[in-house]
């Protein structure tokens, strides 16, 4: 244990200074911080991120509110989010709507057309409807005008780059789609899924294939508005003329709805559960001991402060502190593999989703974890008498 003048008053803590200068001795702990923070942060991002797949259209379209079925929650785990067809223009009762757009989205099977030499894939598609007139409500601002233009021809499609592979075709490819022969018009970038591959379609060519929300009902609306700042009064104004047919949202909270509906899922909330629990374990019984550990190599030093007077309280505040100090030490180094995790997962266009709310919740876990086990070992203090000197 190493120290600059009073423990009390030097310009660097007891604490602090002992964590650097041993620095080996309280590496494990550490590690099983950033571990346990890793292992959280990486399953929500990654089960988020499969949200975020799903709705990546809706999430980055032109439009300011959605329209969905009056009951619904959220879109995750509904069986329908079909609205009457009458619905669409009772919306410009508003006088802040500018344009309506419809989100259509459906499954259908995927089968390539292979040349010589490469192999039939044969798998579940998700179709995405892309309206492909310029500035159109469901048009993702991230497409590229040549996208938008190559999805106007006749069954034309488009899939995200990182799926080309997956589905067995190229640009220019033939492939069939729900029974149908489609082109693969253009390839684009961001739409990566772990679930199952992106199809994007136009409204054309989605009609022709049959996967058009049928009858005398339509997906959710997408509303744009002459003023994106109205957006909370148009929401207003549309739910309280609404009549129970439907219920308006802003695009950010039907968003976090979505994330959160889903991590509430019954498999998804074990999953999680287990995680935290794991973490919880995983983070204590290391910490707990390596502090423990690194106090008895230190006892004669501690009861040397013991002799010059120093008080058990006083010693009590310096492990507790040190565990502060760890915890801050693992967070760093969370942070850090979490760095070398969203870089991997970005190099293998994986969709990970992290918001800040959740991860200031990990790191204060993970504070809570160290600050625990730092209470749990200021029992080897025990034995921190001046007599220990004597030995």
């Amino acid at each position: 244990m190493v120290g600059a003048g009073s423990p009390l008053g030097a310009p660097m803590s007891l604490a602090l200074a002992t964590l650097i200068h041993e620095w080996r001795r309280y590496l494990p702990a550490v590690i099983a911080l950033a571990f346990s923070g890793v292992l959280i942060l990486a399953q929500v991002g990654l089960m988020t991120g499969l949200v975020r797949a799903v709705t990546a259209t809706l999430d980055r379209s032109r439009a300011d509110l959605v329209v969905m079925p009056p009951k619904m929650d959220s879109m995750i785990g509904s069986a329908s989010l079909a609205l009457p067809s009458r619905v669409g223009p009772r919306l410009y009762l508003s006088p802040d709507v500018a344009a309506i757009g419809v989100w259509e989205m459906n499954g259908a099977d995927w089968r390539n057309i292979p040349g010589p030499g490469r192999a039939q894939r044969q798998l579940y598609v998700r179709v995405f409807m892309v309206e492909t007139e310029p500035d159109a409500v469901t048009l993702p601002r991230d497409f590229t005008e040549g996208a938008r233009k190559a999805l106007e021809a006749p069954l034309a499609a488009a899939v995200d780059r990182s799926a080309l592979a997956n589905l067995g075709v190229q640009v220019g490819d033939p492939a069939l789609l729900a029974g149908q022969t489609v082109i693969i018009r253009a390839a684009v970038e961001g739409y990566a899924s772990v679930e199952a591959p992106t199809v994007f379609v136009s409204r054309d060519t989605m009609i022709r294939l049959g996967l058009m929300t049928r009858g005398d009902q339509t997906g959710p609306l997408l509303l744009r508005l002459k003023d994106p700042a109205a957006a909370a009064r148009a929401r207003d104004f549309l739910n309280a003329n609404s009549g129970g047919d439907y219920r308006a949202w802003l695009t950010r909270d039907l968003a976090k709805a979505n994330e959160t509906a889903f991590l509430r899922e019954q498999i998804v909330g074990v999953l999680l559960g287990f995680s935290v629990f794991l973490s919880l374990l995983i983070g204590v019984g290391i910490t707990s001991q390596t502090l423990r550990g690194a106090i008895a190599s230190n006892i004669r030093e501690f009861a040397s402060l013991r002799a010059l007077g120093v008080s058990m309280a006083s010693l009590r505040g310096v492990v507790v502190e040190l565990s502060f100090w760890v915890g801050i030490a693992g967070l760093a180094a969370t942070a850090a593999l979490m760095a070398g995790v969203l870089g991997l997962a970005a190099l293998l266009q994986v969709s990970v989703g992290l918001t800040a709310p959740f991860v200031i919740g990990v790191a204060g876990l993970l504070m809570a974890i160290s600050l625990v086990s730092g209470f749990l070992s200021l029992g080897a203090l025990a034995r921190s008498q001046p007599a220990e000197l004597l030995r």
